[in-house]
Order: C-alpha cells, then structure tokens, then sequence
C-alpha cells in the first residue's frame, strides 16, 4: 500500500526501562529523583510523552513500588515544563523457569501479581498513559516469558478504562495487535486506541521493514500508533514511523547510544529525533497536541 507520512508527529521517550542496563551507562536513571530530571529533560529537548518505569535507587533493579512512582509523578507533575506521562504496567507478569531438564520450580525473577496489583501505581497516581502488554510472548532470555493472559488483559483494560487512564497497547507481534482489536470490539478498551509498535524485541516482531509494514497495516485506521526498535535501529525507525503515517519513541530503555561508542542522555535522543523528523519535513508536535487528539485530562494524583 502506498506510504501517507505523517506530517505532525509528538515523540515519547522512554526514559528508563526495566532491562539489566543500569551498569552499561551512566546515563540510566535510577532513582526517581534522576528518572523525573531526566524525564524533565527530555520534555524540554521535545517529548510530548515520557514513558516511566522505576528502579530500586540503589541496585538499579526494575521496581514495581508505588511509592517510588508517587515520587516520580510528583516531581515531573511539578516541573517548569508540560509533558504527557506514561506509567509502564507491564511489572508482575513475569514467569523465569528452571533449566529445560528441570523447568519446575519457578526460579528467581518470577513475579506474577494480580490485575490489581499491577495498576496500583496507576490508580495511585494518575497518569494521562499506562501501558497494556497485549500478549504473552518469550522475552530475550533462555528460560523467562513475559505473561500477559488474555484473562489478564481484559481484567487490567477494564481497570485502566475505568479509572479514566488511557491504555497505551504495546503490541510487539502481529497477534497482540489482534488481541488488542478484540478488547476494543468486546468493549474493554475505547476506540480509537493508542498502540506501540514493539520492533525487534527478541522474540517477537523481527526487526525487517516487510514484518514492520505488516504492523503497520494491521492497525486499525483510525487508531493512534507509534513505533520504535532498539539498540543502532532506534534513529533508522524514527524516519521508517515518519514515513509510514505514525509517531515515534526514542530513549535510553530502547537504546545507550548516540552513535558508536558515544553514550547518550535521554535529552539527546530526543534532540536528534527531533532533527530526523524536522528533517523529514513534519513538525514536532507538544503535550496539549496529544491530549486533544488522544483525549486525555491531565489529573492530580489522587
């Protein structure tokens, strides 16, 4: 099908992640703190959303604490500069299993909470986003499975839908963007809806433009999307997302560096995003663009 580029574009950084990155930069944000100052950053170099997890401040391990996502929210809720946030529900759906010769029991890093136990957080504070993992799916690692039951994902929707939260679905094949359409057909997400296209995550999408368009062209027309790949393909899927009519994300959860060998910050990621796009010949698009066109009533927490 023919390309429409999209010529008013808004960029989400993705600020910090929940991957082992914590020791491969010193950039990588750890404690709140640092994750809503980089945060902050970002907004001012051009995000209109940012995109937050959380760490323990002093390891650097992923954290589903609300506690630290109150503190978070707060500091990037009473910043100089407006931005759209986006709380990750994506912790507690984690399976890791044993070696092949013994799978049971479940090993260290197994962390399965309940629907409500995951959305704490969001109920807590209030975000414009969350994210829905729409599927279950081998995750990178030899023995660990990312667990999201379409039981659970409708049970986490109706959560989010109720609470007045936009689910940002985070489709990473071609079958969460079909469970995802289910939810809005059943009646558990509102359309249009809001979807992040998760390329070359092992072992989901790959990361190819054939398998990228494939996405693309199973997004409902009238749904909001964006798309983002990792590591030296980060920069290359802002200009392919431009190009085939969606929005972009960049940030340190997906990608370290600027270029080879240079470590990067957040705000510099968005910079040169911004660049690309400007480039391109679209306009980067601010906070209230966003919430007229997704929507969404910037809150309190509560």
């Amino acid at each position: 099908m023919p390309l429409t580029m999209n010529k008013q574009v808004f960029i989400t950084c993705a600020v910090t992640g929940s991957g082992n990155t914590q020791d491969k930069s010193p950039h990588v944000p750890r404690s709140p703190q640092a994750i809503a100052d980089s945060a902050i950053a970002a907004a001012k170099a051009g995000a209109a959303i940012v995109h937050c997890h959380v760490r323990d401040p002093e390891t650097g391990a992923p954290s589903r604490d609300p506690v630290l996502f109150r503190e978070v929210t707060e500091r990037v809720r009473d910043a100089s500069i407006d931005v759209v946030l986006n709380l990750t529900a994506g912790m507690g759906g984690d399976l890791v299993f044993g070696p092949a010769s013994a799978p049971l029991p479940l090993t260290t890093g197994t962390d399965m909470a309940s629907a409500e136990e995951r959305v704490e957080h969001v109920l807590s504070c209030q975000p414009e986003i969350c994210t829905l993992d729409c599927g279950t799916m081998n995750f990178a690692e030899s023995d660990y499975v990312m667990t999201n039951t379409p039981g659970m994902l409708e049970a986490m929707g109706r959560l989010m839908t109720d609470m007045g939260v936009c689910p940002e679905i985070e489709a990473f094949d071609t079958g969460h963007l079909w469970l995802a359409k289910h939810l809005v057909d059943s009646g558990v997400l509102k359309s249009p809806a809001l979807v992040q296209l998760c390329m070359g995550v092992p072992w989901g999408a790959p990361n190819d433009l054939n398998t990228f368009m494939a996405m693309v062209n199973n997004v409902p027309s009238d749904w909001c999307w964006s798309a983002f790949s990792l590591g030296q393909y980060e920069m290359p899927y802002v200009a392919a997302a431009v190009l085939a009519g969606g929005n972009v994300r960049v940030g340190l959860e997906d990608n370290l560096y600027l270029k080879r060998g240079e470590l990067a910050t957040n705000e510099q990621l968005v910079t040169k995003a911004v660049t690309l796009i400007e480039t391109l010949g679209a306009e980067v698009m601010g906070p209230e663009f966003v919430r007229e066109k997704l929507g969404l009533v910037k809150r309190a927490p509560q």
